[in-house]
């Protein structure tokens, strides 16, 4: 199972020529020579970003992705907006997992953009499957390299005990079972 890198450069064609809010950026990883990201400024001079990370079969400017990375720009924070790894349209949420050794180059080559433009602290705001991606990429690194996590409708278990504040964000009518999981890590934590 790879990457259906055609549908993400259909998505790019689609999304950075309707671009309101902020800049199309390209990320490179070992495996992808561009990814897309969108880059949102702040108002004022910060030291502080936000690597926004979208859900299933989506792209960086979707619905809620969208309107959270304009919203913590409006708030103060840098945010990039990185296009994760997507199977086909038709493609099954258990493939996914597959793509996360994929989906955490490109989470790297965020955190160091971000670093390499003078972002200091920086934190992750991640939705359902880039949740899951993130939760897979942190508990493979020998060190702290976020700030911060706020995973939103997370569906999997800690893959191991965080090294830094999070925020678990969970809906009240949420999925059976990312709520059954939410109540799982919030007593274990």
């Amino acid at each position: 199972v790879v990457a259906d890198t055609a549908r993400e450069a259909r998505w790019a064609n689609e999304v950075v020529p309707q671009l309101v809010v902020g800049d199309a950026v390209w990320l490179a990883t070992a495996h992808h020579p561009s990814v897309l990201a969108l880059y949102t400024e702040p108002p004022a001079a910060t030291r502080n970003a936000v690597i926004v990370v979208h859900g299933l079969g989506v792209h960086p400017d979707w619905n809620l992705i969208g309107v959270l990375r304009a919203a913590l720009a409006d708030r103060g924070f840098a945010t990039l907006s990185v296009q994760m790894p997507v199977l086909a349209a038709d493609g099954r949420r258990d493939d996914y997992a597959e793509l996360f050794p994929d989906a955490g180059e490109r989470l790297a080559a965020a955190i160091a953009w971000l670093h390499g433009h003078g972002y200091a602290r920086i934190a992750v705001v991640s939705h359902s499957m880039g949740a899951a991606m993130v939760n897979a990429w942190l508990a493979e690194q020998d060190e702290n390299v976020i700030d911060a996590w706020v995973p939103v409708g997370m569906f999997v278990p800690m893959a191991r005990q965080p090294r830094h504040p999070v925020l678990d964000v969970v809906a009240e009518r949420d999925f059976p079972e990312v709520l059954s999981l939410a109540r799982s890590r919030a007593a274990s934590g």
